[in-house]
């Protein structure tokens, strides 16, 4: 696991100025198949921190989902979006991004009885249709953006799982819809699903070959 811990610096500053901090951060923005995810999440200022709460990228799937049991449990606003793949096709990747993310913090947004600072991991958003700063590295970094990646890729996770049921030669239960030679070897073989993203290059020149 890394060592490196998501500080409490961001939420401390919040605090001390009577507001909460949003962090969001997204999962899936890769894979050839599936939606793009994003989480919102905000601590109260007295809340304990969560012991092992690392950048999701580090942590097993069994340690996630210990942890998003104890976020869910401590954390005052919780917020999940999505973008499915024919959004992703119609609007591209970032543009669809924006959108879960906007998804994930405007699901929080009328529960939330106190100002609020959001942060969001990576670049900043136009689309977000909020005020918000971005932190590079930010699922590193900032212990909020650290849970809502951890929730955000244990939701993803979950629903890919779901997915493989119905569509069981992809693999997805094991590749979460990521490029894997397994799960080009059936693209080849059978072409895409109704949850692959037309508009990525891989699905695309396959499409195009059949």
């Amino acid at each position: 696991m890394s060592t490196i811990v998501p500080g409490l610096g961001h939420e401390h500053d919040a605090w001390a100025a009577g507001r909460l901090l949003v962090g969001i951060d997204e999962v899936g923005r890769g894979p050839l198949a599936g939606p793009v995810v994003a989480a919102a999440v905000a601590f109260p200022a007295d809340a304990a921190r969560i012991s092992g709460m690392r950048d999701s990228k580090v942590l097993s799937a069994a340690r996630r989902e210990k942890l998003v049991v104890k976020i869910r449990a401590r954390a005052v606003l919780v917020g999940i979006g999505a973008a499915s793949p024919r959004e992703i096709d119609r609007l591209n990747i970032r543009r669809a991004t924006a959108l879960a993310m906007r998804r994930a913090l405007h699901s929080i947004l009328t529960g939330a009885s106190t100002p609020l600072v959001v942060l969001l991991d990576g670049l900043p958003q136009p689309e977000l249709g909020h005020v918000h700063e971005a932190l590079i590295d930010g699922d590193a970094r900032c212990y909020s953006i650290a849970a809502a990646g951890v929730l955000a890729k244990t939701v993803r996770d979950r629903l890919m799982v779901a997915l493989s049921s119905r569509y069981p030669q992809y693999g997805w239960e094991r590749n979460m819809g990521y490029g894997t030679p397994d799960h080009l070897a059936e693209l080849r073989q059978g072409g895409p699903s109704p949850h692959h993203r037309k508009s990525f290059a891989p699905v695309t020149q396959l499409t195009l070959a059949l």
